[in-house]
């Protein structure tokens, strides 16, 4: 794949669909977790304007900021702690319409008003997660998740 990223689409899911061939070919390319992660955080901000895209890492029992796209974040997320640590201690998809609703969200950003979480999972082992936050209120919907999870398959 060329270092070019095509974006085209009337609606999320046509964006999707027209962003994951693209990442399968760009990371099909590459066998480092740490590369492939910092080219899916910049796709995904670049087609989507997120107002944060990133990963983390499960290092020593703890998710540790991988790269990403945005402002400042938090360094270290503890399992089961906030949106990332819940997705991670249960394996499973978390969509966040409204972080102030939700008991323990860790506020890296006061800005940050929705998220999704998606686990990346490795022979059933969370080995990282890809954070997304926006600075809209319900942002994330089934359609995020349903794509998202693909991408997530491509590269766990």
């Amino acid at each position: 794949m060329s270092e070019n990223l095509i974006i085209k689409g009337n609606s999320k899911k046509e964006l999707y669909e027209n962003l994951l061939p693209q990442i399968k070919a760009l990371v099909e390319c590459e066998t480092d977790e740490i590369a492939n992660m910092a080219n899916i955080s910049a796709c995904l901000k670049d087609t989507f304007n997120f107002w944060w895209v990133g990963f983390y890492r499960v290092i020593d029992n703890e998710l540790v900021l991988g790269p990403f796209q945005g402002p400042l974040a938090c360094t270290r997320i503890r399992k089961g702690k906030g949106v990332c640590g819940s997705a991670w201690q249960n394996a499973e998809t978390v969509i966040v319409p409204d972080v102030d609703e939700f008991p323990g969200h860790i506020a890296c950003s006061s800005l940050s008003k929705s998220e999704i979480v998606v686990p990346l999972l490795n022979n059933g082992e969370v080995t990282a997660v890809l954070d997304i936050d926006s600075e809209k209120v319900s942002n994330f919907d089934e359609t995020d998740k349903e794509f998202l999870e693909k991408l997530a398959a491509l590269i766990s």
